[in-house]
């Protein structure tokens, strides 16, 4: 064979060479006959936080889904261990990818416990309901994420951010390697964003997993992001470690946005402060009436 000539060697199964367990190649997604992402490649690092970034309706829960399986290709793959998501069967997805969509709703009246028991439901069958394995999972998660003395209390009655921990736990039930968060903050005050955000990064470091989360804020981004990813009309403008993704240029091209750029006094990490144009046409109407 010539070092040119490409093997003709394929695969097992459909399987698909591939560095990276979840990725995304030549991905075109629309609705109806909407185009919203074209021709989109990106590697989620094994092991790591992955944050995608990008001005509304630039397509960020849009490759989110995609990378769920909740929306289909129109052309293009998600890969997920060198897999078509396409050819996986729906329960070994939910067995290896967990994924929480933006502003879930829980049936009325579900207790905390009830809901992180469902996230066991990839693991059942119908001839063993649920085992040790099962019952294990739920405690860990419920102490993983805090929500342990709310166990027996109704969703209903819960802050928006002990309802967020909760719903992470159920996903972390899940027992999932890879987890899919899709604006976990939204709705959020602050402290609840840190709380929560705090939650997720806790989980990478201390379990391994892999996590890709879509946010607004590109300051929270950059501080808990190991590898952003940055979009604009339904484009991957860059992508990498926050250190070098974050710069004013890039500020400017993806949201419109004047900005500085400097070290995070507490992490180190790109914090980005706005432009004051009101500012700048003050002064240089200073300069004229002078």
């Amino acid at each position: 064979m010539s070092a040119h000539q490409p093997s003709t060697d394929q695969p097992p199964s459909g399987r698909l060479s591939s560095g990276h367990r979840l990725e995304a190649r030549g991905l075109t997604l629309a609705y109806d006959a909407r185009t919203v992402v074209e021709d989109l490649d990106v590697r989620i690092p094994d092991g790591r936080v992955t944050v995608i970034v990008g001005p509304n309706a630039c397509g960020k829960s849009t490759l989110l889904r995609a990378l769920g399986r909740l929306l289909k290709p129109a052309a293009g793959a998600v890969l997920l261990d060198g897999q078509e998501l396409a050819r996986i069967p729906t329960k070994r997805i939910a067995q290896r990818l967990g994924l929480l969509p933006q502003s879930p709703t829980a049936p009325e009246g579900i207790s905390v416990a009830d809901l992180v028991s469902r996230g066991r439901q990839p693991h059942q069958s119908w001839w063993q309901q649920w085992s040790p394995e099962d019952e294990a999972a739920v405690s860990e998660a419920l102490e993983r994420t805090s929500t342990a003395d709310l166990a027996e209390r109704s969703m209903d009655e819960l802050s928006g951010g002990q309802r967020q921990r909760a719903w992470i736990a159920m996903a972390l039930a899940q027992g999932t390697d890879i987890l899919l968060l899709d604006e976990p903050t939204t709705y959020l005050d602050i402290a609840h964003q840190v709380e929560v955000l705090d939650l997720v990064r806790r989980l990478n470091v201390e379990r391994g997993r892999t996590v890709v989360a879509v946010l607004h804020d590109l300051n929270q981004a950059a501080r808990y992001a190991d590898h952003l990813v940055a979009m604009r009309d339904g484009r991957v403008v860059a992508q990498g470690p926050p250190g070098d993704v974050v710069t004013a240029e890039l500020v400017r091209e993806v949201f419109g946005l004047d900005s500085v750029v400097v070290p995070d006094p507490v992490t180190g990490t790109p914090l980005v402060v706005p432009g004051a144009p009101w500012v700048a046409e003050a002064e240089k109407a200073a300069v004229v009436e002078a």
